[in-house]
C-alpha cells in the first residue's frame, strides 16, 4: 500500500471519529454519569470509583507503524476532547442542592430501611408504603419526599444549564442519575425497574 494511500485512508477514519466525538459532545453521557456518582457518593456519604485507563496499541511494521502512529496522534486529540467535556458540578446552586440532599438523607434513612419509601427509575423517589403510618409520621414521610424530589429536579435542571445542555436532555439525565442512585442503594431497599416494576434490592 502507498503511503498517499495510507494517509488518504487516515483522513477517511479522522472524520468518522470526529463524527463519533461531535455526537458524544452533544450529550457526553459518560461524564455525566461520572458525575452522577461522585454527587450522589458525597450525598450518601459514600466513594466511587472513578478510576479510568487508556492504551494505545503499539507499532508493527513501517507501514503500519505510521499509521497506528497518525491514529495514536488522533486519540491524544480524542482523548483531549473528552478532558475538555467535564461536567460542571461545582456552581454555588449545585453546592447548595448537594448540601440540602446530604442534610436530607438521615431523615430519609429510616423509611428506605422500612421499605415506605425507594428509588424510582425517574432519578426520584416514591412513598410506596403509608399503611400504619399516623396522622404526624405520614405527613413527615410526604414532606420530606416531596422536599427531596424538588431538590433533585433542580438539581438536574442546574447540571444543564452550567453545562450548557437543553431541557430535552432532562430524560437522560434523570435515567443517568436513577443509575446512581439504585447503585448506592443498600440491600434491602426498594428499587423501581426500568419496566416499571419494584423490587427490593438484593
Amino acid at each position: 500500500m502507498s503511503e498517499k494511500r495510507i494517509v488518504v485512508l487516515c483522513v477517511m477514519f479522522l472524520f468518522v471519529v470526529a463524527a463519533c466525538v461531535t455526537v458524544n459532545i452533544y450529550f457526553p453521557a459518560a461524564e455525566v454519569q461520572k458525575a452522577a456518582d461522585e454527587i450522589v457518593g458525597e450525598v450518601r456519604g459514600g466513594g466511587t470509583d472513578n478510576t479510568r485507563t487508556d492504551e494505545a496499541p503499539s507499532g508493527g511494521g513501517d507501514k503500519e507503524t505510521m499509521l497506528r502512529n497518525r491514529t495514536n496522534d488522533f486519540a491524544i486529540f480524542v482523548t483531549a476532547a473528552y478532558a475538555a467535556m467535564d461536567i460542571e458540578v461545582t456552581t454555588p446552586a449545585i453546592r447548595s442542592l448537594k448540601e440540602s440532599l446530604k442534610n436530607r438523607f438521615s431523615g430519609l434513612r429510616p423509611f428506605y430501611e422500612s421499605g415506605r419509601i425507594g428509588e424510582t427509575n425517574r432519578g426520584l423517589i416514591e412513598a410506596r408504603e403509608l399503611q400504619g403510618l399516623g396522622l404526624k409520621e405520614k405527613s413527615n414521610l410526604m414532606r420530606l419526599v416531596d422536599d427531596e424530589n424538588k431538590d433533585r429536579k433542580l438539581l438536574y435542571e442546574e447540571i444543564l444549564k452550567a453545562n450548557n445542555l437543553g431541557p430535552e436532555h432532562m430524560e437522560e439525565i434523570q435515567r443517568i442519575f436513577s443509575k446512581s442512585w439504585q447503585k448506592s442503594t443498600p440491600a434491602g431497599w426498594w428499587i423501581q425497574q426500568e419496566d416499571g416494576a419494584w423490587v427490593m434490592k438484593k
